[in-house]
């Protein structure tokens, strides 16, 4: 009786092993299968983020190639007839008491501020010249840093969204544009105006296709080269803008 009684006891304690090596088994393989599965949903997260990336730098790429074709039409074509006009109005043979002379003096005079106006323009959409003489020339700066050329070339379409904001909606009277490279290796441009201002988060939030496309344009490109954008902003208080980017080099 007693050997049967062992029996039992080693019977039981064999299926109570069992049993716990089932259930550790069982734990196993629901751990390997989270851990998988977490791994596959990292790895889909990590695709689906490079996608997003890779197709944002595409449109921006054709969108540089666009603009650095308009300033080549425009430096080619539209400045070499105008410098053909102005080389005309400079050959009419008016003399100063002539009633036309200072109607012709107007017009060359508004024809020169053309030519100036549009040279300005083409420079800042050639993306070759940004690169070449640097971000800070770009902004006309004393002070000049040379950053690899898609940083600089993103850094000043930034700057461009923020002046081009604040002459379009900002109202502002008064405008502060800061640029600093500080000791930590550390890029900081700050505008900032004292405009009506706006709520940034209602603008990041908004829906509408035209509403925030600035802001959506300076985020984008932003992130593209590693920078952090900081806004501040109320309604009625006029906003700052800072754009910081590390190991600017």
């Amino acid at each position: 009786m007693p050997d049967s009684n062992q029996e039992i006891y080693v019977a039981l304690l064999a299926g109570i092993v069992l049993a716990l090596l089932l259930v550790g088994f069982i734990v196993a393989i629901f751990f390997l299968y989270q851990q998988k599965r977490k791994k596959q949903e990292q790895e889909m997260v990590t695709m689906k983020d490079r996608y997003e990336q890779e197709l944002l730098r595409s449109q921006l790429e054709i969108q540089e190639a666009t603009l650095k074709g308009i300033a080549q039409e425009l430096h080619d074509n539209m400045g070499q007839v105008l410098s053909v006009v102005k080389l005309w109005l400079a050959s009419l043979p008016l003399e100063k008491g002539h009633p036309a002379y200072e109607g012709l003096q107007d017009s060359r005079q508004m024809l020169n501020k053309v030519i100036f106006d549009m040279s300005d323009l083409t420079k800042s959409l050639h993306t070759d010249r940004i690169t070449d003489i640097g971000l800070v020339e770009a902004i006309r700066f004393d002070e000049e840093f040379h950053f690899e050329g898609q940083k600089s070339i993103f850094l000043f379409r930034i700057y461009q969204e923020m002046t081009n904001n604040i002459l379009k909606h900002s109202k502002a009277t008064h405008v502060n544009i800061s640029i600093i490279y500080s000791t930590n290796d550390t890029f900081v441009l700050k505008v900032q105006d004292d405009g009506i201002g706006f709520d940034p988060n209602a603008k990041k939030a908004s829906q509408s296709s035209s509403s925030g496309l600035g802001l959506k344009n300076m985020l984008n490109r932003a992130q593209l080269i590693g920078a952090t954008v900081k806004i501040e902003s109320e309604p009625g208080k006029g906003t700052a803008i800072t754009i910081e980017m590390p190991n600017a080099n």
